[in-house]
């Protein structure tokens, strides 16, 4: 593939989006997409990392049971697609979860993916199989998760203490992939294998992890890249200018601010840069146990004290949100309206 421009995707943190939309263009088969990356991760493995620093040269790697469409830049229930799972259903009460599974699926090194390794991934992030994780990140996510039952090769079902309706959410993050029984926690550390679009190929740690296509993908016609190569960059002057110069195709988003697009469009023209939203919030910290920030009075006087307008206008030159502890609307689903974030304390610039 022949790379005729550099898209640097630049998303701030709770910004509305503020560019052009992207042309359309024909997909084009081939070429390996060089991009940077911002850390070097301490394993391959999702279920024991805590960040998405595993998760975005991984993920390509596995499959979820679900997946939110990736064509829709807002993630809601909406919009979970299947992905190994081919539909799934509810019980009337509300308490099972009963997934149908894709057939002729196979891992990486061949073996059949079954029900059998829907329910070992859960036993694994619930601490209740023989192979053991160092971490479990996420297993809060599943309290309410009793067990996980396969019925034959081609059927697993979730059952619950309770309903949760997030369930599906949280198994459509890029977080929930299924992991192979016949692989233990630590090759999937160092190598993982799964069942994706992409094969691991190698992670030196400092300098780059890379993936190549698995070209007996069970989707059709996927992937188009033969392969993707992430250098890990974590300067973020370093990584501009080697973005600028064209060492990457793609640069670590969250280091892009207003003032950096600006000079990136400068020197280089060709780039795409687009102002995404986000929930990377900039927040005071205070420990509410300790004098003097165990007094509600003094810690209402330094919520008044901060002038988030000036912060906004300052540092986001403008394009940023005031939230509260989630993504506010109409980015968030979840967030506080404004007419109810303005009777905190400090939040309203009128007062």
């Amino acid at each position: 593939m022949t790379w005729n421009r550099r898209v640097a995707a630049a998303t701030l943190a709770a910004f509305a989006a503020a560019a052009a939309p992207l042309p359309v263009e024909a997909q084009k088969s081939g070429g390996v997409l060089k991009i940077q990356h911002w850390d070097s991760p301490a394993s391959m493995s999702i279920h024991e990392e805590a960040t998405y620093s595993t998760v975005v040269p991984i993920m390509g790697v596995m499959n979820n049971l679900v997946v939110y469409d990736q064509h829709i830049a807002q993630n809601s229930l909406h919009t979970i697609r299947p992905d190994l799972a081919e539909s799934w259903s509810w019980s009337e009460d509300g308490t099972e979860l009963t997934f149908k599974l894709r057939q002729g699926v196979k891992w990486h090194d061949g073996k059949p993916f079954t029900a059998a390794d829907v329910r070992c991934t859960f036993d694994l992030l619930q601490g209740k199989g023989q192979a053991k994780l160092r971490v479990s990140p996420r297993k809060e996510w599943y309290n309410d998760l009793v067990e996980v039952t396969a019925n034959g090769d081609d059927e697993a079902v979730f059952h619950l203490k309770r309903p949760q309706p997030a369930l599906l959410t949280l198994l459509a993050s890029g977080y929930s992939p299924i992991y192979p029984c016949h692989v233990s926690p630590a090759q999937m550390r160092q190598h993982p294998i799964g069942t994706g679009p992409f094969k691991f190929v190698e992670f030196k740690p400092n300098e780059y992890i890379k993936v190549a296509k698995n070209p007996d993908y069970w989707k059709p016609g996927r992937p188009y890249l033969d392969g993707i190569e992430y250098d890990i960059v974590p300067n973020r002057s370093t990584a501009i200018l080697g973005f600028i110069a064209g060492q990457f195709d793609v640069t670590w988003p969250f280091s892009v601010t207003p003032p950096l697009a600006r000079d990136i469009h400068q020197q280089a023209p060709n780039a795409q840069c687009v102002l995404a939203t986000n929930n990377g919030t900039t927040n005071l910290l205070i420990n509410r146990d300790a004098p003097p920030f165990d007094n509600p009075d003094l810690r209402k006087a330094l919520a008044l004290a901060i002038d988030r307008k000036a912060f906004i206008d300052i540092m986001t030159e403008g394009l940023a949100k005031q939230g509260a502890a989630m993504l506010p609307p109409p980015e968030g689903l979840w967030g506080m309206p404004d007419e109810m974030l303005r009777t905190i304390p400090g939040y309203d610039p009128d007062v």
